[in-house]
């Protein structure tokens, strides 16, 4: 970690943004008559890195998993991800479905879940999967938070899942992919690694499974990084929270593809 927190760098996109904003303070103070187009080319750059914090695949404002490493994909290894637990109702059979695949999945938990039900945490690092940071308490608005917001919702996050499981998460998903350009130095400080997907099911509001299922399974190869939900889970007319009926279904696919579900920790070199 502290190496981490000792050489972060900004990413390219974000150097600009800093050095249009110095120098065009050094040519307001040079040439006042110019502060308008200064100030006009600050914002365009500052708005410019909001919408790519509107972007959860984007990598401008620093780096950004959105595949799994070269290594994994030759591998012939991908990643499920799923999101917003433990849910009491919904994680137990999703472990299960797992186990009986012989599948491994990565679960970004909330740590104020985690808290509730702290023996469902556990049980899935016991089961052989991954727990990881999805923030302490949700918040909607996490990518308008200021440093202190930002630091202190992923904080506590890492203690309360490194309380619980024994270890400390190392990855980190924002709040439905969504961030702001003070995001990555926290996150370096922190010794944690962005995570977005290749793909998602939008199965938070969905309830037609097999569109779901559709969506995450076009064009699957190695190397992919799926998203799924266990909490927050939209319900098929059934009633059926639908990644209950969409997992199995995508196990068997990745089976068929002859390839291999693992966590990303798994895949860290």
């Amino acid at each position: 970690m502290s190496a981490l927190r000792l050489n972060w760098q900004p990413s390219p996109a974000i150097a600009v943004f800093f050095a249009v904003v110095v120098g065009g303070i050094a040519l307001t103070v040079w040439q006042p008559q110019w502060w308008c187009w200064t100030l006009g080319v600050a914002v365009a750059c500052h708005m410019g890195l909001t919408i790519a914090g509107l972007l959860p695949r984007s990598r401008l404002l620093g780096p950004n998993w959105v595949r799994l490493p070269a290594s994994a994909a030759m591998n012939r290894e991908i990643c499920i991800t799923i999101d917003d637990g433990p849910d009491p109702a919904v994680t137990p059979q999703v472990l299960n479905i797992l186990e009986s695949h012989g599948a491994r999945a990565t679960f970004f938990c909330i740590g104020r879940q985690a808290q509730r039900h702290p023996e469902l945490c556990r049980e899935i690092v016991q089961r052989g999967h991954a727990v990881e940071n999805h923030t302490q308490n949700h918040p909607h608005l996490f990518s308008l938070f200021g440093p202190r917001g930002i630091y202190r919702e992923i904080q506590a996050a890492q203690q309360t899942l490194g309380g619980i499981t024994g270890r400390q998460p190392v990855f980190f998903r924002p709040v439905a992919g969504l961030r702001n350009l003070l995001l990555d130095p926290i996150l370096a400080y922190c010794g944690l690694r962005l995570v977005s997907w290749t793909r998602r099911g939008y199965d938070t509001r969905e309830n037609d499974a097999e569109l779901v299922f559709q969506r995450l399974t076009k064009e699957l190869r190695a190397g992919d990084i799926l998203l799924l939900h266990d909490g927050n889970a939209a319900r098929t007319n059934a009633g059926t929270p639908v990644i209950l009926e969409v997992l199995p279904r995508l196990l068997d696919r990745i089976a068929a593809a002859r390839l291999r579900a693992v966590t990303l920790h798994s895949t860290l070199s």
